[in-house]
């Protein structure tokens, strides 16, 4: 067993539904958006997903439910129990690692985490970006929900997956805050207002946030509508 392979078996084992790895190098500039400070010691980036449940998401219509939150916030403490286990194996065999929690904001104005996890996702091979920005996983589109860890223990990097989103328009017609705009790439967006609205989108989570039994900003329709990932019926 590879070095590579062991590190996803610890990470399977620990919980995760996907686990993926990223060469950190090509974010080690002023444009990429992560804090170089954080990433600057670090060559490696484990990605990992679990994938939420369809039922919980399918309950989504327009705007998210109190399960919905709920749910968000129960995976989110598992990612980071996840990476706590993960880190304590690859510091038990000497090398430096940096687990980055799932839903940590260091820039409250620009809603900007210290990395990017759907970055590091991304060159993980975890999924494409799509037109929402979010992370589409062929086994779960994008119903998962992301963290990361960084070490300087030598891996080798899994490749980037081709972007199938097409002429698909499913999260873009849905968004209630119209804040997608129906920009398809073929690798990555070099920043985000390529593809979002992105203050129609902090403004339309907002106003979830402020809603009975929520109290959370964040909306699930676009993770609800995209084609990737939805269950199929069960032909009898």
């Amino acid at each position: 067993m590879t070095r590579e392979e062991e590190l996803k078996r610890v990470a399977r084992k620990a919980g995760a539904d996907l686990a993926g790895i990223a060469d950190l190098s090509p974010f080690k500039s002023e444009l990429c958006g992560m804090q170089l400070d954080v990433i600057a010691p670090f060559s490696s980036a484990l990605s990992i997903a679990i994938h939420l449940n369809d039922d919980i998401v399918d309950q989504i219509l327009d705007s998210p439910t109190p399960d919905y939150v709920q749910h968000y916030r129960d995976v989110n403490a598992r990612l980071n129990d996840i990476t706590a286990n993960i880190s304590d194996w690859i510091t038990q065999k000497g090398y430096r690692v940096r687990s980055i929690p799932a839903s940590e904001t260091v820039d409250k104005t620009e809603q900007m985490g210290a990395v990017s996890h759907k970055a590091i996702a991304r060159m993980a091979g975890i999924g494409w970006q799509g037109k929402s920005l979010l992370i589409v996983s062929p086994q779960f589109g994008p119903r998962i929900r992301l963290s990361s860890l960084l070490t300087d223990m030598p891996l080798t990097a899994d490749k980037p997956l081709k972007n199938r989103c097409g002429t698909c328009i499913k999260c873009t017609q849905a968004c209630p805050g119209r804040a997608i705009k129906n920009t398809n790439t073929k690798d990555h967006y070099n920043t985000r207002d390529e593809a979002l609205h992105f203050n129609r989108c902090v403004e339309q989570t907002s106003k979830f946030k402020a809603l009975p039994d929520i109290g959370a900003q964040v909306c699930g329709v676009c993770v609800r509508v995209c084609p990737f990932g939805k269950k199929r019926p069960k032909i009898v």
